[in-house]
Order: C-alpha cells, then sequence, then structure tokens
C-alpha cells in the first residue's frame, strides 16, 4: 500500500518491513530513500527528526522483506540472447543486452555481469567495448564484463572451444594483446573512456587457471588495476591455489565444477575455503594424487568459432560450460601428477613468482610456540545452488566452512526465462534441448547440458539446502557479491548512499516487486 502525502521532497518511506542486516539477520525497521536522487538514506526515522522533511510517500509493505536487490555475476545471458555472440551488429548486440537488463528484474536482479566464454581473439576487444557499464531506464544494471578464458586449463575446460584456449606466454601482456590494453587499463581511466556518470560502478572479471603458464604473474597486475581475478577451469595443486590468492585472485569461479574433486591430502581449489588465517610460505609435499594413466588428454576437435560449434560439426556432449565431468572425470588434482611423471617423480622447483603455503610455528623466545598471523585471507567463492551442479550436501559443506565468502550465481544461458515451459527447445547451431524443471537434457538423451534456474530460485534453494534463515541467503546473492567486487557502498546493501535497488520477497522468498535507482520497476501481478 503507497500513501501519497502533500510534500513533494522525492523522499520515500518503507515501512512495515523486515530489513536484510549485514549479519543475515532480519530486522523491522523502516527504510528511506531519496527517489529523485535514487540512492538510500538510511534504516531509521532519522531523516524525519534532522531534516525535518516529511516523506513524499510512505509505503507499507505489509509485514514482508525488503532487500537490497540481487547481484549476479556469472550469467551468460538469458532470454533468447546469449552474451557470447556477436553477429557484426553493435546495435543489435546492445538491443539484445537491453532485453535482458528488461526482464530479469523480476527474478529480483537488479546488477548483473555479463559473461562470455572463450571466443576468437579478434573480437574480445569488440565485446568488452560493448560491456561496458550500462544502465537502461526501468532494467538492471549491466555492471560490466565477466570473461571466462581463454587462459583455462585444456582438462577443464568444459563447454569452452578447445582450439581457442591458449596459455598467457608473455604474462600479462598476452592479457593485453588479447582483450586489448584500453579494456585493462587502471580502473579509473577504465571507467573515463565511457560516457557514463561519475558515479556510474563498474566492475571486470577475469576467469583463469592459475597453473597455465603466464597466468600466476598476470593476477597481481592485473588486481592492482582494479580487476577481480577469478580461479576457475582449472587441475591446480593446493600450493598453487593458495599463491594465486597470495597474489591477489579474490574469488573461485563455480566452485566443484571444472576443477578437481576435494582429496584429503591435496584439496586443490576447494581446499581454500578451510585455509588457515596463519598460512604462510612453507615447503610443500611431494604427494602424487594419480598415475599419468589416467590423467585425460582431449582430442582438439571443437572448431574454432566464438563460443559455440558450426552446425554439422562435432558437438561435445553437454552444453554448460561449467560441466566438464563427462570429458575428464572429476579427479584429484593431476597438476603435480603429470610434471612428476614426466620429471621421473622429481616434484618441480618453484618459480619466485609460485609461493607454496603451510602453517608455520614461530618461536616466541621461551621454548614456546605459537601461530603467527599473516594477512592470507580466504577467496570468495561462487556457488550454482540448483542441486545440479552441486549436491545440497556440497552447498552445505561449502558453507559450513566459509560463510562470509559464499557468492550465489546462476551461470545461465539464453535459454533462461521463468516463464520458459517444459518441452523442447532450440538452443543454438542446431542443437536443441528438452526442459524439465530447471534441468536442461540434450535432446533424445539423459544428458544434462545445464539448468535455467533463476537467482531468487538459488537463494530459496540455498536456505532449503544449508538449513540458513533466509536472510543469511539474501546476504550471499546482495551484500558478499558486492564485497567480493568492492562495490558495497552503492549495490548489495542498504548503507545511506547506495543505490536505491530494491526487492520486495514474501516470508519464503518470492519476489514481489522491484525497485531501480528508487523508482519502481516491475510488480508481481
Amino acid at each position: 500500500m503507497t500513501r501519497t502525502l502533500e510534500s513533494s521532497n522525492g523522499l520515500v518511506c518503507f515501512t512495515n518491513c523486515l530489513l536484510p542486516q549485514e549479519d543475515g539477520s532480519l530486522v523491522e525497521k523502516d527504510l528511506w530513500i531519496d527517489e529523485r536522487r535514487g540512492s538510500h538514506l538510511g534504516c531509521s526515522s532519522g531523516t524525519f527528526f534532522l531534516r525535518k522533511e516529511r516523506p513524499d510517500k510512505i509505503v507499507d509493505l505489509g509485514g514482508n522483506i525488503l532487500s537490497p536487490g540481487y547481484i549476479d555475476i556469472q550469467i551468460n545471458g538469458g532470454f533468447g540472447f546469449d552474451f557470447s555472440v556477436y553477429e557484426g551488429d553493435d546495435q543489435a548486440y546492445r538491443n539484445g543486452l537491453k532485453l535482458v537488463a528488461e526482464r530479469i528484474i523480476e527474478t529480483g536482479v537488479t546488477s548483473l555481469v555479463p559473461t562470455i566464454i572463450t571466443q576468437e581473439k579478434s573480437l574480445y576487444p569488440r565485446l568488452l567495448r560493448l560491456l561496458r557499464p550500462w544502465s537502461p531506464p526501468a532494467a538492471a544494471h549491466l555492471l560490466g564484463w565477466h570473461v571466462e578464458g581463454p587462459f583455462l586449463q585444456l582438462a577443464k575446460r568444459g563447454a569452452h572451444s578447445s582450439p581457442l584456449i591458449i596459455p598467457a606466454s608473455d604474462g600479462f601482456k598476452t592479457f593485453e594483446s588479447t582483450y586489448s590494453p584500453e579494456n585493462l587499463a587502471d580502473a579509473e581511466d577504465w571507467l573515463m573512456g565511457n560516457v557514463i556518470d561519475e558515479e556510474t560502478v563498474g566492475v571486470r572479471i577475469i576467469t583463469a587457471a592459475p597453473e597455465v603458464e603466464g597466468v600466476m604473474e598476470a593476477i597481481a597486475t592485473a588486481s592492482k588495476r582494479g580487476i577481480c581475478f577469478n580461479i576457475g577451469h582449472s587441475i591446480c595443486s593446493t600450493d598453487v591455489a593458495t599463491a594465486a590468492v597470495q597474489n591477489g585472485a579474490r574469488c573461485i569461479t563455480h566452485l566443484f565444477n571444472a576443477m578437481p574433486q576435494l582429496h584429503h591430502r591435496d584439496p586443490s581449489i576447494i581446499g581454500l575455503l578451510g585455509s588457515s588465517p596463519y598460512t604462510s610460505s612453507a615447503p610443500a609435499s611431494n604427494f602424487v594424487p594419480l598415475p599419468l594413466s589416467t590423467v585425460y588428454t582431449p582430442k582438439q576437435s571443437t572448431p574454432s568459432t566464438p563460443g559455440t560449434p558450426k552446425k554439422g560439426a562435432p558437438l561435445p556432449a553437454y552444453a554448460s560450460e561449467a560441466f566438464d565431468e563427462i570429458q575428464t572425470p572429476p579427479q584429484t588434482p593431476v597438476f603435480h601428477a603429470t610434471q612428476s611423471q614426466s620429471k621421473g617423480h622429481q616434484r618441480p622447483k618453484s618459480k619466485s613468482s609460485i609461493s607454496t603455503a603451510a602453517i608455520t610455528p614461530v618461536s616466541l623466545g621461551s621454548g614456546v610456540k605459537t601461530l603467527a598471523p599473516s594477512p592470507f585471507e580466504r577467496p570468495f567463492y561462487e556457488i550454482i545452488v540448483d542441486g545440479i551442479h552441486s549436491h545440497p550436501n556440497s552447498v552445505r559443506l561449502a558453507y559450513s566452512a566459509h560463510p562470509d565468502g559464499c557468492i550465489l550465481i546462476t551461470d545461465a544461458m539464453k535459454i533462461l526465462d521463468p516463464h520458459l515451459k517444459d518441452g523442447i527447445h532450440e538452443w543454438r547451431d542446431g542443437r536443441r534441448f528438452y526442459k524439465e524443471g530447471d534441468k536442461l537434457y540434450l535432446e533424445g538423451t539423459t544428458t544434462l547440458a545445464g539448468s535455467v534456474i533463476t537467482l531468487d530460485k538459488c537463494v530459496r534453494n540455498f536456505a532449503r539446502f544449508t538449513g540458513c534463515s533466509l536472510g543469511e541467503a539474501i546476504k550471499c546473492a546482495t551484500l558478499n557479491p558486492a564485497k567480493c567486487l568492492g562495490i558495497e557502498n552503492k549495490k548489495g546493501s542498504l548503507r545511506a548512499g547506495a543505490d536505491a535497488d530494491l526487492i520486495v520477497l514474501d516470508r519464503q522468498g518470492e519476489v514481489l516487486g522491484t525497485w531501480v535507482k528508487g523508482k519502481m520497476v516491475w510488480e508481481k501481478k
């Protein structure tokens, strides 16, 4: 219920609602926003007493939840548009971006980071320029770009085209020659190159495998330029994963998928969730998890077209870029296994840019030893909570280990649409899917090809899978991704001065309404 008073100061007061707090709790409070500026004023009546102004509107939410809008930092497309497909028409591509931004607000997403998979090298400069921050009217904010590839581990490539996967032979210079220097400029210079206002939020994310040649040394440079560096599509060891975080990597791309299984002697990337705050440089173990005979070397049969194979060409048995088990079993780390076998089980010497990690006791001088704290911080991690990409028990295990690092994503494909009916649907290049609920199968098979889950359903699933409260689940789709990207003062929070991107949820987490920059843009009928 909305009540309009006589004043016209643009102030809106939401009342009779529960507000998610940054600790994951839900508290009954009023929220004030400035509708004209599109920003929060605070979560109290202080505005009334300090400014001596009454609100222009009072919105009674009937006891429902008023949350910051959701942020999806990994989404490949939706509503029929694929971010990885460019057909030579800039305006058509922009229209596709706008379509997704306009439609996705009904799922509670008010900000997203369009994600592109491995492309022809010549396409990156243009695509990344088209993916600069943009806020279409009455639509979700397009925050920038997330690029997966081409610096990935071939054995964990998922649906990425194998001929396009390359090493970064010249370190960060290879990144620049691939993505173009202007797209990897310092954050301030990058944003100034856009025709946007000074308050626009812009983010860039790169997913790469740290064990691939040249990637490790590029992480620090990218991080210093304001780029969020993710670890993913990798078979690296625990030591290499830890070194990547120490060099500046901030996040793990779709945890559990396109990476080794958790092994108790070398937990690899997943093991970062259990890292000690006392982690420091030390020699690593000589454990070799797998014999070389078990390491699968995939044939390069996928054609080198941007994002997807041509018609008539051999097609992979799956379509989700996160799935890799069909080509390579979800094995324990093989990085050391391959190296050790080829060198007669001699552990390779660590390069100066790659440190190893252990818990190191430090003497106090009196014979007593204690642990010295170090600046190591565990990374954030993305997780797809559809019950398909990761089992509910795995989701709960990850959250129990590192709740403050959890980020919910959809990793959705172009077929994403909450109104899409079950049945056979076209995808691209002659492939068709059979949709059954949130699951997608390749037509005529029982082979899973991905999911079509929306982020609001991921939030509801997450609460059910982990046993956490709805407020804690909301945090994983709002504040946590915002913190990972360093934008929590503008997005994903109810802090004073943050953008008034809001969603109204019922007590079960169903989306009832969406507000962007202080304006209602969608309401459930």
